[in-house]
This record gives C-alpha cells, sequence and structure tokens, in this order.
C-alpha cells in the first residue's frame, strides 16, 4: 500500500471512529443556552394568532427572566472575574468571551422586543381602546387632570436628590426606576443670603415611588393611560421653584442579587438569612444599566461612574450600560392585563379530576385501592389541597410531614397545616429558606407555623432542599399506614395555574417506607445510604440516573429493546452528557424534551446522531420531569423535582419516584410523552450548534399543540 493510500484508509477510520465524549468542543455554553431559551418566550410574543394581551404578557416575561439572569447569572461571571478565577467553562469559553458574546444576543433580542411592542402589540391595543398616551399626544383636559392628579398623588411623596460636595451620591436599589436630570439656578432670580449654594449645574435623581402604578389612568374605563415617568418630568418645575430644569432621563439598575449564605458560620439559619436578605437590599454590586436612548453621554458615565464609587469590587462598565429604545422597565406593563377583556386573552381552561377522586368515598379509601395521577395545571390542584385539608380533618391521621419550597400568598396548605396541628396531630413542615427570591415569604410562613406550635425545619446546612413530598400516617386497625404525594412542581395554588407538572398520590408500603426515611435524613440528619423505590439526591439519585442510562447503553448492545425519553427543564450536567453521548454511540434512541438550557449538541455524527432534542414553550410554563427507560421491554418511569443539573444532584435533596401502576406507566408513555413528542406548534429543535428552529411542516400537516391537547382530557 502506498503512503498516500495508507493516509487516506487511516483518515477514513478516523472519521468513523466514535468522537471523543470528552472533547469541549461537544457542549453548548450554559449561559447562551440559557438566552437561546428566552428568545423562545421573545418569539411566542411575535406569534399573531395568540391574543393581544397574551402576546404582551409573553413580552413582560421575556424581561423578568433577563432581569434574573443578570442579578443572578451575569453577576456570577462578573464576580468570578473580579476574584481571578481564569478556568474556562465546560464548553472552552473563557469569562470575559462570555460577557461579550451575551452583551452582543441581549442588544439584538432588546432590539427585536421593542420592535415588537412598539410596531405591533401596543398600536394593536389602541385600536382595541387600550392606549397608552405620551404626554404630547394628551388633550388639554387630560393633561389638566393628569396635572393635579400629579399635585395630589406623586409630588408630596418624591424626594429629589441633587449631587454636590454635601450630598453624596444616593444608593439606587435593585430594579428601581429612576429620573435623572439636571438642575442650575436661574439668573433672572436672586437667591440673597444663599445665593452661593444656586451657583452652578447640578444633577439630581429622583426615585419613581414603587408603590404608585407606572401606569396612570385617566379615562373612566381605566382604559387609556399616562406614564408616570413623563408626569414627573413634565411637572419637575414644582419641585424646583425659582430654578432651571433641563430635560429629564429615566434610567434603570440591576443588582446582584444571589444570596451566598456562610452556613458553616452559622448556628442560626433563619437569623442568618434574614441578615443576608438586608445585605442584599443594601450593599449588592451593580451589573446592568439601563438608560433611556436620549440620555446624554456625560450623564452616562457620570451615573456609571457614582453608582460604582459606591461598591468596593465590582464597577459598571461601558459594556455593562444599555440604551432601550422603548420602554423601560418592560415588567410594569403587565398592568394592563388586569383589564377585563377575555376577548384578548386565552379562554380559561376547564379543570378536572381524576375519575378515582370523584367517587362519593374517603380518599384514603381511594388510594389504598389504587394510585392516582395529577396532571396540572389540567387535573385541578385543589386534589392536592384538598388531600391535605382530609388529612389535618380525619380522626385517624396521626401524622403530616411536607415539604415546602414555594408555597405563594395565602396559601390553603399552610392553613390546613395549622389546622391539623390544632387537632392534636404531629405537623412537620420542611421550610426552604434558600429558595431564591421567595426567601422572604418562606420565612414568614415559617415564622407564622412556629408560633402555632408546629415542628419547623429550615432546610438542611449545605444542601436546599427542593422535593416536593407530603407524607400522612393514618392508624388503621392496629397499624401506623402511609400515603404519599410526590410532585414535579411546588405546593404554589397560583403556579399550579400555569405550571405543567405531574404528581402522584400513592399508598405503595414501600414508598411510604421511604418517604419516612427521607423525613428523617431531613429532620434528624439520619446517615441514610439508599432508599429501596425512591431516588433521592445527593444520596443515589445521580448513581442510580447513569445506571439507567448505562443500562440502556448495554441492552442495545446486547440486541435488546433500547429507549430514552426524559422530559426535564434544564441539561447542564458533563457526566450525564457523556453517559447520553456514549449510548447514542450504541444507537440508543434518545429523545430530551429539556424547556430550557442544554448543553449537549445533538445530532453530531458518530456522537450524537441518535439524540433529539425539542424545547417545549407555549402558553403554560413546562415543567415536569419524567425518565423513561425502555429496558428491555421491562419498561420504567420516574417521575421528581431533579433537573439533570449539578446543583440538583449533587446540592439539592430531591425526589424522584417510579410510577408502579402499570396503567399510569402506560398513560405517561402513550399519551403525555408521546403528545411532547409530536408537538408541532410549541416545539423547537435544537440544532448542533447551538440555534434552534421550528419543525417544517407542510400545509396538509395538522397543526398539534401538546398543551391544548391535554385540556379537558382525564386520566
Amino acid at each position: 500500500m502506498t503512503q498516500s493510500a495508507q493516509k487516506s484508509v487511516e483518515a477514513k477510520e478516523k472519521a468513523d471512529a466514535p468522537l471523543s465524549v470528552r472533547d469541549s468542543r461537544y457542549l453548548i455554553n450554559r449561559q447562551l443556552s440559557w438566552l437561546e431559551f428566552n428568545r423562545r418566550v421573545l418569539e411566542a410574543a411575535f406569534d399573531e394568532t395568540t391574543p393581544l394581551l397574551e402576546r404582551l404578557k409573553f413580552l413582560t416575561i421575556f424581561s423578568t427572566n433577563l432581569d434574573e439572569f443578570f442579578m443572578i447569572r451575569v453577576a456570577g461571571l462578573k464576580e468570578q472575574i473580579a476574584d481571578g478565577v481564569v478556568k474556562a467553562s465546560p464548553d472552552g469559553m473563557m469569562l470575559p468571551e462570555q460577557l461579550q458574546e451575551i452583551r452582543r444576543r441581549v442588544l439584538s433580542m432588546i432590539e427585536k422586543q421593542m420592535s415588537c411592542l412598539h410596531d405591533d402589540v401596543l398600536p394593536k391595543l389602541a385600536e382595541n381602546g387600550i392606549k397608552i398616551y405620551s404626554h404630547k399626544d394628551l388633550s388639554k383636559a387630560a393633561r389638566k387632570k393628569l396635572d393635579e392628579y400629579f399635585l395630589k398623588n406623586i409630588f408630596p411623596i418624591l424626594t429629589p436628590q441633587a449631587i454636590d460636595i454635601s450630598h453624596r451620591f444616593p444608593y439606587v436599589s435593585n430594579l428601581s426606576l429612576n429620573v435623572g436630570l439636571s438642575v442650575e439656578p436661574d439668573k433672572n432670580v436672586k437667591h440673597g443670603n444663599v445665593d452661593h449654594l444656586y451657583n452652578r449645574r447640578r444633577f439630581v435623581r429622583i426615585k419613581l415611588p414603587p408603590n404608585l402604578p407606572r401606569l396612570i389612568p385617566f379615562n373612566e374605563r381605566e382604559t387609556h393611560f399616562a406614564l408616570l415617568g413623563e408626569l414627573v418630568g413634565t411637572n419637575v418645575g414644582s419641585l424646583f421653584p425659582n430654578m432651571v430644569t433641563h430635560k429629564s432621563h429615566l434610567f434603570r439598575l440591576t443588582r446582584d442579587a444571589d444570596i451566598e449564605l456562610r452556613e458553616d458560620e452559622s448556628d442560626d439559619l433563619l437569623r442568618s438569612m434574614e441578615r443576608e436578605i438586608h445585605q442584599r437590599q443594601r450593599f449588592t454590586f451593580p451589573v446592568r444599566l439601563e438608560v433611556s436612548p436620549t440620555m446624554p453621554e456625560e450623564m452616562v458615565r457620570f451615573l456609571t461612574e457614582s453608582i460604582s464609587y459606591l461598591t468596593d469590587s465590582i464597577s459598571l462598565t461601558d459594556a455593562d450600560v444599555y440604551r432601550i429604545n422603548g420602554f423601560l422597565n418592560v415588567p410594569d406593563l403587565m398592568a394592563l392585563y388586569s383589564i377585563d377583556r377575555p376577548d384578548l386573552k386565552d379562554q380559561p381552561i376547564k379543570y378536572s379530576i381524576p375519575r378515582q377522586l370523584q367517587r362519593q368515598e374517603n380518599v384514603f379509601d381511594t388510594l389504598k385501592k389504587q394510585d392516582v395521577l395529577l396532571h396540572h395545571p389540567y387535573t385541578a390542584f385543589s386534589t392536592v389541597t384538598d388531600f391535605i385539608e382530609a388529612a389535618a380533618e380525619d380522626e385517624k391521621v396521626s401524622a403530616i410531614k411536607i415539604c415546602l419550597y414555594r408555597t405563594g400568598k395565602n396559601s390553603p396548605i399552610v392553613k390546613s397545616l395549622i389546622k391539623a396541628n390544632q387537632n392534636g396531630k404531629q405537623v412537620a413542615a420542611l421550610v426552604e429558606l434558600k429558595a431564591r427570591f421567595d426567601e422572604e415569604n418562606n420565612i414568614e410562613w415559617a415564622r407564622r407555623l412556629e408560633d402555632e406550635g408546629i415542628h419547623v425545619i429550615y432546610g438542611m446546612r449545605g444542601l436546599k432542599t427542593h422535593s416536593k413530598v407530603t407524607l400522612v400516617v393514618r392508624r388503621e386497625n392496629d397499624e401506623q399506614r402511609r400515603y404519599v404525594h410526590i410532585g414535579t412542581g411546588n405546593y404554589n395554588p397560583g403556579t399550579a395555574k400555569i405550571y405543567t407538572d405531574l404528581g402522584i398520590l400513592t399508598s405503595d408500603k414501600e414508598i411510604g417506607a421511604d418517604a419516612s426515611d427521607l423525613f428523617n435524613f431531613l429532620t434528624g440528619y439520619s446517615y441514610q445510604t439508599d432508599f429501596s423505590t425512591l431516588l433521592v439526591a445527593p444520596i443515589n439519585l445521580r448513581e442510580r440516573m447513569l445506571e439507567l442510562i448505562e443500562r440502556e447503553t448495554k441492552h442495545k448492545k446486547h440486541g435488546a429493546e433500547a429507549r430514552i425519553i426524559v422530559k426535564i427543564n434544564s441539561l447542564t450536567d458533563d457526566k450525564i452528557v457523556r453517559a447520553l453521548y456514549r449510548a447514542s454511540q450504541a444507537g440508543v434512541k434518545i429523545d430530551l424534551l429539556v424547556r430550557g438550557i442544554c448543553v449537549l449538541r445533538p445530532g453530531i455524527k458518530s456522537l450524537s446522531e441518535n439524540i433529539r432534542v425539542v424545547s417545549i414553550v407555549g402558553r403554560f410554563l413546562e415543567h415536569s420531569r419524567i425518565f423513561y427507560f425502555a429496558n428491555a421491554g421491562d419498561e420504567e418511569i420516574f417521575i421528581g423535582s431533579a433537573d439533570w443539573m449539578h446543583r440538583n444532584l449533587d446540592r439539592r435533596v430531591e425526589a424522584a419516584v417510579p410510577i408502579k401502576d402499570r396503567n399510569l406507566l402506560k398513560y405517561i408513555r402513550e399519551k403525555i410523552l408521546a403528545a411532547y413528542l409530536k408537538d408541532n406548534v410549541n416545539a423547537r429543535i435544537l440544532n448542533a450548534d447551538g440555534n434552534y428552529e421550528k419543525i417544517k411542516t407542510d400545509s396538509k400537516d395538522e397543526k398539534f399543540d401538546s398543551q391544548m391537547y391535554f385540556v379537558g382530557q382525564e386520566i
């Protein structure tokens, strides 16, 4: 064989050889993957078949998501740079490179958002009688009415803060909306003995009061609005008599909002969390400055330098300034959604009750016969609250234990727990104080439960308890029988109406015993090393998931049936990704329904060509986690609270439960998972380059919306 022929053979063998699952080139950057998820949220606002107020809602969700992204993810990157970290991310990107790419993509998306908002959604809302007026477009009568409103309701509570040698630059709170302007003395006015105080131009900051509506209605039907910022700007002269006021400009600051709790140094988690919340509200570093497009460069520089001066380490740079050519603080527009215009909103769905629970019998008698599957929001969340309320009232129930991660306000579950305690039952509630952005709410609930004499556990040191589990213990025939609810979503009736989640009610003895062991682990730090049926992080969930993926790989190699279908919110764990790559290389067909971040690159020959990744973004927030394994024909399905992320598998307490009832397993596989895989309306396909695209259909293809498919269905 000639040397050239030998090289040709070697090149072919190299091309045909399986690619390395450890190569960083085959991972997508997690920050950029999250931005692509938020791009899909934004794209939902462009769908003209969606009612107008729902389109507006997607535009506000896009901004709210972006705020959180900057407060947590961008803040984290900036903090690492300040700490001197030079290590690349698993995909090979360096920290400054990530920040540069984030800015490039965010600017592009904001431009599209503002175009959709100002050129499409707001004009069409105006055609439907809901209109936001700029000050110059107001009639004289409307201006007079609004000026009177300003003097009566706004002027008394405004606090202009001028900056000079005796007035330092004020602290600008996170996500607050502010007016900035310059004022100078009117040369035609004499100020007497204080003339020296008015001898130069000054910058003034006015914080728009958060307790006032950003949109101020001025017609009887409350469908015509003026903007609070404009109203302050046009009346700013009344705040500075005998002074010359220059054009006002809006600005908004985003700060780091991640709480770093030093648990090892704390002997009281509740007090430590309260202190950290106070610190977060007052002393966090700036991350992003949004300004109106007309703000002069000199004022922008003054703001960035002044805000940075108040921070010890991390400063604002030019790359942190975003000129918003449109509405600043889009989430304020959600006020329009409260207008009673059902014709501009999605039709409300009809909630169902599982057939088994429609019988006129005690819920515990029903669960002794069979497990019950819940599929929210299509299944009424009252099935969960009624279960806990029944436990609170049932005289045979001796104990209730529950994990509360996010409960919402006026929670009926908390009220049921208090009732249960008053009825003499043992009640234990694990309230996770470290639930991000719900810390204050959870502290309030924890205090209230403690005041009622309920045993409250404030999470675990070093771990965040994210599992969604309720255990009810009931005396029956001289034994204590256990009833369990395990779900993928929070015990929050509010979000249960807009999140898709699964849950199961069961009296299975093995699951009940495992639930008891789980709560003993949570409340008593029992040295639990395994569970018989539950998959629990950080104890056995990661290990078992890797084993289940490897089992499918072995089945395929031996010619047995092998298949993996997983529905999760995020996939970022590199060990899981590598296991999936190996399974794909063995020929296992893998479908991943990943709503948000996905660092895996599908469709790469000799690596991931058997993997398909789909993201579904629609009317409801996809939140359920489902894990299906064909297992050579002996199928297994787990549902639970964990995503395939390092934090879920190693730093949180998570629980996944097997679906033992073969009828329910079949329903999840043939109805739920099959519907999501069939979706061609809300679904987007992830390409190997990290971009998503719509599923290609032609005029003959029937449109299939997986979320609407479940409306009205009974399990």
